[in-house]
């Protein structure tokens, strides 16, 4: 547990480091989406967007309600081929959040950018976080689309069954 705090903090202070703080981005920097969440969260998962959900399961806590620094998981929708993910970086109330991520908003005309603190608002129906519309750069203002989500990925480890049950055996055998 200490080792993923001590990853974390390294990952939010180098992220702080290489991020402008005028939001522009240095000419030539360009970032996927994954990358930029895995160093900017420290969750250690890998591969395209979508598969994230899969792969934190028993790894990593999982679910349906906003906390700093957890990855929103984008499903692959339309031309969202590979999903998206994006960090929380505030949350503003049960139905807003502010993500910082990458690869969203083309900027300037150039698509790979970071952008910091943009507005998610829940669409859900049932106040899920099942579906979400995000800030778009190019019209200054919430997209239009209502994209599908799987949920987010909490950044402290998922609770291990089998120890939780051998800690449990052993409390037990000490007691009789």
């Amino acid at each position: 547990m200490h080792h993923r705090l001590r990853a974390t903090l390294g990952a939010m202070l180098l992220a702080t480091l290489i991020l402008p703080s005028t939001g522009a981005q240095a000419a030539g920097t360009s970032w996927q989406c994954a990358p930029f969440a895995r160093m900017f969260s420290g969750i250690q998962l890998f591969g395209v967007a979508k598969s994230w959900w899969q792969q934190a399961t028993g790894k990593y806590r999982q679910g349906h309600a906003p906390e700093e620094g957890a990855v929103l998981v984008f499903k692959a929708a339309g031309s969202m081929r590979s999903g998206h993910v994006a960090t929380v970086s505030k949350v503003v109330s049960d139905r807003i959040i502010k993500v910082t991520h990458a690869n969203w908003s083309p900027i300037n005309g150039r698509r790979g950018q970071v952008e910091r603190d943009v507005t998610v608002i829940d669409t859900s129906a049932s106040g899920d976080w099942s579906r979400v519309r995000v800030w778009y750069a190019p019209i200054k203002g919430l997209g239009t689309s209502n994209y599908p989500t799987y949920g987010f990925i909490y950044g402290d480890e998922a609770a291990d069954d089998t120890a939780v049950a051998s800690v449990a055996r052993d409390e037990a055998g000490a007691a009789s």
